[in-house]
């Protein structure tokens, strides 16, 4: 991609592209798969999780085809670019990572649940990269929306970085931030269920084959 540096490497704000005060697209109403909107407000007593776990055309049909998820959007998240496209993204000069934003009814689906999803469906051991996908935009990274998402967050990851460990991998690299202050922009149209538009398309996603104990995390509340 343009812009594309040797060594990834994120850019401080000063260095990020500047962006725009509104978005270059629009973005559809309604997910391919399960039916729903996309966009918020989105029905009560369902919450909002952010995961970026590599490319995300592969990490979003992980979670849509999970039981209790309502809605799965595709975006860029954990960067300083306002309304950011997918080429600037891909240049390494916004500082975004590609990320998807799970809407779950907790009734059906834990937090806890949709963590050891995140955990084993990617390497996140990896730094600024995902497989034979490298760059800045392909880090492993959740952005908490409350403490009680946070505490799950840290004990899931201490967790896992034991049987990690135990297994030979390294150290565990995942961004763990609050999503207040990281805005989540949604990616371009195209983007959105990718996988489903395009069954035989590319998927970058793969685990390191080691399972992540279940029922660590605290009890949300």
């Amino acid at each position: 991609m343009f812009l594309q540096r040797r060594t990834p490497q994120l850019p401080t704000p000063e260095e990020a592209l500047k962006g725009r005060p509104t978005p270059e697209f629009t973005v559809p109403s309604t997910h391919t798969v399960l039916g729903n909107p996309l966009l918020g407000p989105y029905p009560e007593g369902l919450e909002v999780a952010d995961f970026a776990l590599g490319c995300f055309w592969g990490a979003e049909r992980k979670f849509w085809q999970t039981d209790g998820v309502w809605t799965t959007l595709a975006g860029y998240q954990g960067g300083y670019t306002e309304n950011p496209a997918y080429e600037e993204v891909c240049s390494g000069l916004t500082g975004h990572t590609e990320a998807v934003r799970v809407v779950f009814d907790p009734k059906t689906v834990t937090y806890a649940e949709l963590l050891k999803l995140f955990w084993e469906s990617h390497d996140p051991t990896q730094g600024f990269r995902q497989g034979n996908d490298v760059g800045t935009q392909y880090r492993s990274a959740i952005y908490t929306h409350s403490p009680a998402q946070a505490a799950a967050v840290a004990a899931s990851r201490d967790a896992y970085q034991k049987v990690l460990t135990a297994a030979g991998h390294g150290a565990i690299t995942t961004e763990i931030l609050p999503a207040e202050g990281r805005t989540f922009w949604p990616a371009e149209g195209y983007h959105q269920q990718y996988l489903d538009k395009n069954p035989a398309g590319y998927c970058g996603i793969g685990g390191t084959g080691v399972s992540c104990p279940i029922g660590v995390a605290p009890a949300e509340g």
